[in-house]
């Protein structure tokens, strides 16, 4: 078979190609996880709160959600190559004034703002760039592999920040991210970049309309632990006596719907959309977004629970917690990398489904495995599992999207795409530890109301002080608290016993939750093809 136009010829050459983008790829994910262990340090370093160092990270989240769309519009208008350097060097740009920021402020423009306005441009320019370099037949391991180091990253995130905040200092993650960024920059000439062709008018009003739905629906997701879903929490702010979580969903669908419409109209018009509808209609696209939803959602659940059972629960160092889940990495990318490798013409039907059922088995196994006197090891087979489902969707999904519709619309699955696993993982991570917060509270109050040793004037003060929900808190913590408010030895041990069950419970209420989302994704593997996709070039 002749290669494709435009694709690179040599092997020499496609590895570079593929590892300049599973670089970028890797780049993008580390930002969401490798500051999470140094949130303290960060805060004390630039004269701030925990919880504006939070915000930042929330805002970044916020604008790559709300600016991927019309990203990958931008990959049409100036060429998906051109806005891959472009979104590289504004993401550096922003590195680097995050890693020398003074400030909050400094903080909030160079990592929020610059290197979410970065990501949005990249990662739809990743989608379409894999498809332009790499034959029909090439594309599951190219999408595999690059899936597999945003992932991996995602893994590795805990474990470099915790290394450079104990030995060097935090600033030394963002400065190595402008050395990386650098060499992606250097590395990029060797990339094919598709022609341009008729160059597309940027829809302004459909840019706005789609920013701002996502924008709002994310925030609204990102601010449930605070809020609450449905029934706002005490000193939590409430409209008709409901929370505003669900007021800001309701406006971000609405917007997003009238955004839809606003695109169809357009298209009778015979004007440019952002967005063509008709992608909403097929069926293959969509089955495949509607997967890359569902497995964000697990994966970012159980990066979310799994790290507060090592790093609390067990008290084990960002460092440990992070070799810990080196696992999940080994059997992610072997499944990414060898499955289209060595199968080349399986079904993504299968290999989904089969993926899928990896991700609820890990997350069952772990949910049985959990106990207050079980060991680290315990994570070990079920992270293996999960990591073996996680790299089976990624060697397929990739391929899926975007064979699913004409190479000149790639940038726009891409934008589509990313902002679909953007949704999936912000509710990912908020329904885990909104259930895992309710039921450890639960929990803990049930196991005091049941203990004779406490006083009833204790139990009613518990009952009034954890109505916002109990934190989760390590033994060390809660001891420490119990020691300054004067506690017997009696009701201090416990209280350590009750908060020990309660941790327990309250995970497992989170990855029963991921369990169950993992089953529910077994009903629309369905819409996946059961033969491996060949792209169209028109």
């Amino acid at each position: 078979m002749a290669p494709e136009a435009g694709t690179v010829k040599s092997s020499s050459a496609a590895r570079l190609v593929l590892l300049t983008l599973a670089a970028g790829q890797f780049l993008m994910a580390l930002d969401s996880s490798v500051m999470n262990v140094s949130i303290a340090t960060v805060a004390e370093d630039v004269d701030t709160t925990v919880t504006g160092v939070q915000g930042a990270i929330t805002a970044y989240t916020l604008v790559m959600a709300m600016f991927m769309i019309p990203g990958g519009k931008v990959g049409a208008l100036i060429g998906r190559k051109r806005a891959f350097v472009i979104g590289c060097g504004v993401y550096g740009c922003g590195s680097l004034i995050t890693a020398l920021a003074p400030n909050l402020p400094v903080l909030l423009f160079g990592w929020s703002f610059l290197e979410g306005i970065g990501a949005a441009l990249i990662l739809p320019a990743i989608v379409a760039l894999v498809a332009g370099n790499f034959a029909t037949e090439r594309r599951p391991a190219a999408y595999g592999l690059v899936a597999a180091a945003g992932a991996v990253a995602i893994a590795l995130g805990p474990l470099i920040g915790g290394v450079a905040t104990t030995y060097f200092s935090w600033r030394w993650v963002f400065a190595g991210e402008v050395v990386i960024v650098l060499g992606i920059l250097v590395l990029a000439r060797r990339i094919a970049d598709a022609p341009i062709g008729k160059r597309p008018r940027i829809d302004l009003v459909g840019a706005v309309l789609s920013a701002l739905g996502l924008g709002i629906f994310v925030y609204g997701v990102l601010r449930s632990s605070e809020w609450g879903w449905f029934r706002p929490k005490p000193d939590a702010p409430s409209l008709l006596g409901i929370s505003p979580v669900v007021w800001l969903m309701l406006a971000g669908l609405l917007l997003i719907w009238l955004f839809l419409r606003w695109e169809a109209r357009r298209v009778e018009q015979r004007r440019e959309p952002l967005i063509d509808p008709d992608l909403l209609h097929n069926k293959q696209l969509t089955g495949g977004l509607t997967m890359f939803f569902f497995q964000y959602l697990v994966q970012m659940g159980v990066f979310f629970v799994v790290p507060l059972y090592l790093s609390v629960a067990l008290g084990l160092s960002a460092l440990t917690t992070g070799a810990r889940i080196l696992p999940l990495s080994l059997t992610l990318l072997t499944a990414a990398v060898l499955i289209p490798r060595y199968l080349p013409n399986v079904s993504p039907r299968r290999v989904v489904r089969l993926g899928v059922l990896a991700l609820l088995a890990g997350a069952v196994v772990l949910m049985a495995a959990l106990d207050a006197d079980a060991g680290a090891e315990i994570v070990t087979i079920p992270l293996l599992l999960i990591g073996l489902g996680m790299g089976a969707l990624a060697s397929q999904l990739g391929s899926v999207t975007v064979s699913a519709v004409p190479e000149s619309q790639s940038a726009e699955v891409g934008g589509v795409q990313n902002a679909v696993t953007n949704l999936g993982a912000s509710i990912g991570t908020a329904l885990a530890g909104s259930l895992m917060i309710a039921t450890l509270t639960s929990s803990f109050l049930t196991s005091v109301e049941q203990n004779p040793a406490v006083p009833a004037d204790v139990k009613s003060q518990a009952a009034v002080a954890l109505q916002s929900g109990a934190p989760f808190l390590s033994d060390a913590q809660l001891r420490t608290a119990l020691d300054e408010a004067g506690t017997s030895t009696e009701v201090t041990r416990d209280a350590l016993d009750a908060n020990a069950a309660a941790r327990i419970d309250g995970l497992r209420a989170a990855l029963a939750v991921l369990a169950l989302t993992a089953l529910l994704a077994l009903f629309f593997t369905h819409r996946i093809p059961a033969i491996q996709p060949r792209s169209t070039k028109a």
